[in-house]
Protein backbone atom coordinates (compact mmCIF):
# COMPACT_ATOMS: atom_id res chain seq x y z
CA UNK A 1 0.00 0.00 0.00
CA UNK A 2 1.25 3.50 -0.82
CA UNK A 3 2.08 4.98 2.58
CA UNK A 4 2.94 8.70 2.74
CA UNK A 5 4.40 9.47 6.16
CA UNK A 6 1.66 11.92 7.15
CA UNK A 7 -1.04 9.25 6.63
CA UNK A 8 0.79 6.39 8.36
CA UNK A 9 -0.63 5.18 11.69
CA UNK A 10 1.73 3.22 13.93
CA UNK A 11 -0.48 3.12 17.01
CA UNK A 12 -1.45 -0.53 17.74
CA UNK A 13 -4.46 0.68 19.72
CA UNK A 14 -5.86 2.59 16.75
CA UNK A 15 -5.22 -0.40 14.49
CA UNK A 16 -7.01 -2.80 16.82
CA UNK A 17 -9.92 -0.38 17.27
CA UNK A 18 -10.46 -0.18 13.51
CA UNK A 19 -10.31 -3.97 13.11
CA UNK A 20 -12.77 -4.51 15.96
CA UNK A 21 -15.17 -1.84 14.69
CA UNK A 22 -14.98 -2.91 11.02
CA UNK A 23 -14.39 -6.69 11.17
CA UNK A 24 -15.73 -7.50 7.69
CA UNK A 25 -12.45 -8.03 5.85
CA UNK A 26 -11.16 -8.78 2.38
CA UNK A 27 -8.76 -11.73 2.46
CA UNK A 28 -6.39 -11.82 -0.52
CA UNK A 29 -4.03 -14.74 -1.10
CA UNK A 30 -1.51 -14.96 -3.89
CA UNK A 31 0.27 -17.91 -5.47
CA UNK A 32 2.18 -18.38 -8.71
CA UNK A 33 -1.11 -19.16 -10.48
CA UNK A 34 -3.45 -16.30 -9.51
CA UNK A 35 -4.71 -14.30 -6.53
CA UNK A 36 -7.83 -15.42 -4.68
CA UNK A 37 -10.15 -13.02 -2.86
CA UNK A 38 -12.78 -13.77 -0.19
CA UNK A 39 -14.90 -11.34 1.84
CA UNK A 40 -15.51 -12.50 5.41
CA UNK A 41 -15.69 -11.42 9.05
CA UNK A 42 -12.56 -11.87 11.14
CA UNK A 43 -12.02 -11.53 14.87
CA UNK A 44 -8.74 -10.44 16.46
CA UNK A 45 -6.89 -11.30 19.63
CA UNK A 46 -3.39 -10.88 21.06
CA UNK A 47 -1.28 -13.98 21.61
CA UNK A 48 2.08 -13.34 23.30
CA UNK A 49 2.27 -9.93 21.67
CA UNK A 50 1.26 -11.17 18.23
CA UNK A 51 -2.00 -10.14 16.57
CA UNK A 52 -3.98 -13.23 15.53
CA UNK A 53 -6.98 -13.13 13.19
CA UNK A 54 -9.55 -15.94 13.17
CA UNK A 55 -12.25 -16.85 10.69
CA UNK A 56 -13.61 -19.49 8.36
CA UNK A 57 -14.58 -20.01 4.74
CA UNK A 58 -16.99 -22.41 3.09
CA UNK A 59 -15.38 -25.75 2.28
CA UNK A 60 -16.81 -25.32 -1.23
CA UNK A 61 -14.67 -22.18 -1.60
CA UNK A 62 -11.33 -23.25 -3.15
CA UNK A 63 -9.58 -20.36 -1.41
CA UNK A 64 -8.86 -22.49 1.66
CA UNK A 65 -6.83 -25.00 -0.34
CA UNK A 66 -4.24 -22.39 -1.25
CA UNK A 67 -4.03 -20.72 2.17
CA UNK A 68 -1.20 -22.76 3.76
CA UNK A 69 1.20 -22.12 0.86
CA UNK A 70 0.06 -18.63 -0.14
CA UNK A 71 1.07 -15.14 0.85
CA UNK A 72 -2.04 -13.58 2.38
CA UNK A 73 -3.23 -10.15 3.45
CA UNK A 74 -6.42 -9.30 5.33
CA UNK A 75 -7.72 -5.84 4.46
CA UNK A 76 -9.98 -3.97 6.86
CA UNK A 77 -11.86 -0.95 5.51
CA UNK A 78 -12.77 1.80 7.95
CA UNK A 79 -15.02 4.81 7.37
CA UNK A 80 -14.54 6.73 4.13
CA UNK A 81 -16.09 9.52 2.11
CA UNK A 82 -15.77 12.08 -0.65
CA UNK A 83 -14.22 15.44 0.23
CA UNK A 84 -15.29 18.42 -1.89
CA UNK A 85 -12.81 21.26 -2.51
CA UNK A 86 -15.78 23.60 -2.06
CA UNK A 87 -15.32 23.03 1.69
CA UNK A 88 -11.76 24.36 1.71
CA UNK A 89 -11.15 28.06 2.33
CA UNK A 90 -7.87 27.75 0.40
CA UNK A 91 -8.11 28.13 -3.40
CA UNK A 92 -6.73 25.80 -6.05
CA UNK A 93 -7.38 22.50 -4.27
CA UNK A 94 -9.05 19.46 -5.81
CA UNK A 95 -11.49 16.72 -4.73
CA UNK A 96 -10.21 13.78 -2.74
CA UNK A 97 -11.40 10.77 -0.76
CA UNK A 98 -10.70 10.37 2.95
CA UNK A 99 -10.49 6.89 4.44
CA UNK A 100 -8.90 4.58 6.96
CA UNK A 101 -7.64 1.09 6.07
CA UNK A 102 -5.53 -1.58 7.73
CA UNK A 103 -3.60 -4.31 5.89
CA UNK A 104 -2.54 -7.36 7.94
CA UNK A 105 0.02 -9.68 6.36
CA UNK A 106 0.75 -13.12 7.73
CA UNK A 107 0.83 -16.88 7.50
CA UNK A 108 -2.46 -18.76 7.60
CA UNK A 109 -2.88 -22.06 9.45
CA UNK A 110 -5.91 -24.27 8.83
CA UNK A 111 -7.68 -25.65 11.89
CA UNK A 112 -8.29 -29.31 11.12
CA UNK A 113 -9.40 -30.42 14.60
CA UNK A 114 -13.22 -30.44 14.88
CA UNK A 115 -13.24 -29.39 18.53
CA UNK A 116 -10.93 -26.45 17.82
CA UNK A 117 -13.04 -25.43 14.80
CA UNK A 118 -16.18 -25.58 16.93
CA UNK A 119 -14.53 -23.42 19.62
CA UNK A 120 -13.59 -20.87 16.96
CA UNK A 121 -17.17 -20.75 15.65
CA UNK A 122 -18.55 -20.35 19.16
CA UNK A 123 -16.20 -17.44 19.83
CA UNK A 124 -17.10 -15.84 16.51
CA UNK A 125 -20.83 -16.13 17.23
CA UNK A 126 -20.43 -14.88 20.81
CA UNK A 127 -18.40 -11.90 19.60
CA UNK A 128 -21.00 -10.69 17.13
CA UNK A 129 -24.01 -11.62 19.26
CA UNK A 130 -22.69 -9.89 22.38
CA UNK A 131 -24.18 -6.43 21.62
CA UNK A 132 -27.67 -7.92 21.34
CA UNK A 133 -30.06 -7.79 24.32
CA UNK A 134 -30.75 -11.53 23.99
CA UNK A 135 -27.73 -13.06 22.26
CA UNK A 136 -28.30 -16.15 20.14
CA UNK A 137 -26.27 -19.14 21.30
CA UNK A 138 -24.93 -21.93 19.11
CA UNK A 139 -27.03 -24.70 20.69
CA UNK A 140 -27.60 -26.90 17.66
CA UNK A 141 -28.56 -30.53 17.37
CA UNK A 142 -25.43 -32.72 17.15
CA UNK A 143 -26.17 -33.78 13.57
CA UNK A 144 -26.77 -30.19 12.49
CA UNK A 145 -23.59 -28.99 14.18
CA UNK A 146 -21.58 -31.82 12.65
CA UNK A 147 -22.86 -30.93 9.19
CA UNK A 148 -22.04 -27.27 9.79
CA UNK A 149 -18.48 -28.08 10.84
CA UNK A 150 -18.06 -30.27 7.80
CA UNK A 151 -19.16 -27.45 5.51
CA UNK A 152 -16.57 -24.90 6.66
CA UNK A 153 -12.80 -24.63 7.03
CA UNK A 154 -11.60 -22.63 10.03
CA UNK A 155 -8.26 -20.87 10.08
CA UNK A 156 -6.02 -18.46 11.94
CA UNK A 157 -3.59 -15.87 10.62
CA UNK A 158 -0.64 -14.83 12.77
CA UNK A 159 0.01 -11.29 11.64
CA UNK A 160 3.63 -10.62 10.75
CA UNK A 161 3.29 -7.09 9.39
CA UNK A 162 0.68 -4.33 9.60
CA UNK A 163 0.17 -1.33 7.36
CA UNK A 164 -2.32 1.22 8.66
CA UNK A 165 -3.24 4.22 6.55
CA UNK A 166 -5.48 6.94 7.95
CA UNK A 167 -5.85 9.44 5.10
CA UNK A 168 -7.90 12.11 6.83
CA UNK A 169 -6.59 15.44 5.60
CA UNK A 170 -3.46 15.64 7.75
CA UNK A 171 -1.63 17.18 4.76
CA UNK A 172 -4.01 20.16 4.58
CA UNK A 173 -3.85 23.51 6.34
CA UNK A 174 -5.78 23.74 9.61
CA UNK A 175 -8.52 25.90 8.13
CA UNK A 176 -9.02 23.45 5.27
CA UNK A 177 -9.22 20.49 7.65
CA UNK A 178 -11.85 22.29 9.66
CA UNK A 179 -13.70 23.22 6.48
CA UNK A 180 -13.83 19.59 5.38
CA UNK A 181 -15.12 18.47 8.78
CA UNK A 182 -17.79 21.17 8.75
CA UNK A 183 -18.76 20.37 5.15
CA UNK A 184 -19.14 16.67 5.85
CA UNK A 185 -21.22 17.40 8.92
CA UNK A 186 -23.49 19.82 7.09
CA UNK A 187 -24.35 17.28 4.41
CA UNK A 188 -24.90 14.44 6.88
CA UNK A 189 -21.62 12.66 6.20
CA UNK A 190 -20.63 9.48 8.00
CA UNK A 191 -20.26 10.36 11.72
CA UNK A 192 -17.41 7.91 12.27
CA UNK A 193 -15.37 9.44 9.43
CA UNK A 194 -15.97 12.89 10.91
CA UNK A 195 -14.89 11.65 14.34
CA UNK A 196 -11.68 10.16 12.92
CA UNK A 197 -10.92 13.37 11.03
CA UNK A 198 -11.32 15.34 14.25
CA UNK A 199 -8.95 12.99 16.07
CA UNK A 200 -6.25 12.79 13.39
CA UNK A 201 -6.55 16.04 11.47
CA UNK A 202 -8.78 18.31 13.50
Amino acid sequence: MYMPAHFTCQDPGEVRELIDRYPFATLVSSTAEAPMVTHLPLTARQDDGTLVLSGHVARANPHWQMLPAASSVAIFHGPHGYISPAWYPSPGLVPTWNYAAVHCYGAVTLIEDRAAARALLEKLVAHFESPRHQPWEMRLEPATLDALLGAIVAFEMRVERVEAKFKLGQNRAAQDRQGAIAGLGAQGGEPELIALMRRFAG
